[in-house]
């Protein structure tokens, strides 16, 4: 599954949870923080590319801090995913996994 996160309309901590969690249905119960974004991005199915369009101009509207700690946890769940899938799977290129791109 591939989804585009719009910076432009991403002007605080808010707008990014209710974006993220409409774009992968995470439903009415998710908990609008980076915890509960953990957990559903780990144990949703994969694969999972996020794509973050004009993320510069989200990181000025959330601030360095917030920004960082999103960016943060999606390089985490990433390695998180990599390193499961290469040791259950013995596989040298995990396809199965969490990736994103800053643009």
């Amino acid at each position: 599954m591939r989804i585009i996160l719009e910076g432009n309309q991403i002007k605080t901590e808010r707008d990014f949870h209710n974006q993220i969690s409409k774009l992968l249905d995470f439903g009415e119960y998710y908990g609008n923080n980076l915890n509960a974004l953990w957990d559903r991005l780990t144990t949703e199915q994969k694969p999972i590319f996020v794509v973050w369009k004009e993320h510069l101009l989200s990181k000025q509207n959330l601030g360095e801090e917030c920004f960082k700690n999103i960016v943060d946890l999606f390089e985490a769940v990433k390695q998180d995913d990599i390193s499961f899938h290469l040791k259950f799977n013995n596989d040298k290129d995990p396809i199965d996994i969490f990736n994103y791109s800053l643009e």
